[in-house]
């Protein structure tokens, strides 16, 4: 482990020096390089801008309404059914807009159950097993301007529905 701790100390100034040698040996100008660079994703970001300041917005308004909680009540009537407590409706449909929010309500969570909990656990693997979906859609299609992202949304919902109930059973098998 110490070795790891070790290694990892030194490997991001170890990838600069890799960087500026390779950069020296073909005879780059490496700071225009880098200046190039730096300007480009500036005007990524500041493409990108409106995007996050929408998509934060919604999810502010979505979780301050108490839309969320309503939605995640309705969805949890199969709550009972499925042996899930009901607090992990509005987790995974926090998830699929916003990394930050979903975190803030898996430390809700970890409050009221605590960690180590079937609920703690259950809610720790969702956010790992998936991912914001509209976000990264809206991040990466939009800095290079996809129009038409086809099978996407369909897939990765559904690929974050499959690591849901992942998390679920792989829960409720281990306890």
């Amino acid at each position: 482990m110490k070795l790891i701790s070790y290694i990892s100390v030194f490997m991001i100034p170890v990838l600069i020096l890799y960087i500026l040698g390779y950069g020296l040996i073909a005879k780059r100008n490496i700071y225009n390089d880098f200046l190039e660079g730096a300007e480009e994703g500036l005007k990524i970001v500041w493409r990108l801008v409106p995007t996050l300041i929408g998509l934060m917005t919604a999810v502010g308004v979505l979780r301050a309404s108490g839309f969320l909680e309503f939605l995640g009540g309705i969805l949890s009537k199969a709550s009972g059914v499925l042996d899930i407590a009901p607090e992990l409706f509005p987790l995974g449909l926090v998830r699929l807009f916003s990394s930050g929010a979903a975190t803030g309500l898996l430390l809700d969570i970890f409050k009221q159950f605590g960690t180590d909990s079937p609920t703690g656990l259950m809610a720790a693997l969702m956010l790992s097993a998936t991912e914001s979906v509209f976000y990264c859609m809206s991040v990466y299609f939009g800095s290079v301007g996809v129009q038409k992202t086809r099978y996407t949304l369909p897939g990765a919902l559904l690929a974050s529905l499959a690591g849901m109930m992942a998390a679920v059973c792989i829960v409720q098998f281990l306890l």
